[in-house]
């Protein structure tokens, strides 16, 4: 039985990176079908963010972040822009979900902010990448402004906010149990087995 893990998450989010890479590592044991769903950390007209708060980002929390996916992963991190809007990208997610490339595209876009330091904001470096994992480049730039992607962007981030998720990364594992954090994949296997024992007494698990 294949589980189905929704999870909300931000390109610019540093643990929705570790969260993915976790999420990976459980598909290479566990037949789980992932499906992504936006969640805007920065949202558009957001206010500028606190001068003590970028300091304590850029001098300790990005610090120890890029030191744990070092030593975990084994990812040497070179970060873009802090404080980007991400939604050109995530609306770029919903076209490539469309097209069922919706995993590669956000495995490409996520390592090209977190590891190459690309500006993921600029249409230009999203067309490329979107390219990259076999999408075409005319009918990605019509969906970047398809209201009804961005409407699907939108959509997320109500369903996000109506199940009380304030935090990312979020994980809903088939429609029953939510994991928040960058938890390992060995709770992640857990949570699983977990569904899969449940299915097996026929208390019913969301597919």
């Amino acid at each position: 039985m294949t589980i189905q893990v929704d999870v909300w998450s931000d390109f610019v989010c540093p643990w929705c990176y570790a969260a993915a890479l976790n999420l990976k590592a459980l598909q290479t044991t566990h037949e789980v079908s992932i499906r992504w769903h936006s969640f805007e950390l920065r949202p558009t007209g957001s206010p500028p963010m606190d001068p003590a708060y970028l300091q304590h980002i850029e001098t300790s929390a990005r610090p120890r972040f890029n030191q744990m996916m070092q030593e975990s992963y084994g990812i040497a991190i070179n970060s873009g822009k802090f404080g980007i809007s991400s939604r050109a990208a995530l609306i770029g997610e919903k076209v490539a979900a469309a097209h069922g490339r919706e995993d590669a595209y956000h495995e490409a876009v996520t390592k090209a902010y977190w590891v190459d330091a690309q500006n993921i904001e600029d249409v230009s470096v999203l067309v490329a990448l979107a390219e990259s994992v076999g999408l075409d480049r005319d009918s990605f730039l019509a969906g970047l402004s398809d209201p009804t992607y961005d409407a699907q962007v939108s959509d997320d981030v109500e369903a996000g906010a109506q199940m009380g998720l304030n935090s990312v990364p979020s994980l809903v594992f088939g429609m029953r149990y939510l994991i928040t954090g960058a938890q390992p994949a060995e709770v992640l296997r857990q949570v699983v087995d977990k569904l899969l024992e449940e299915q097996k007494q026929g208390l019913g698990v969301g597919e």
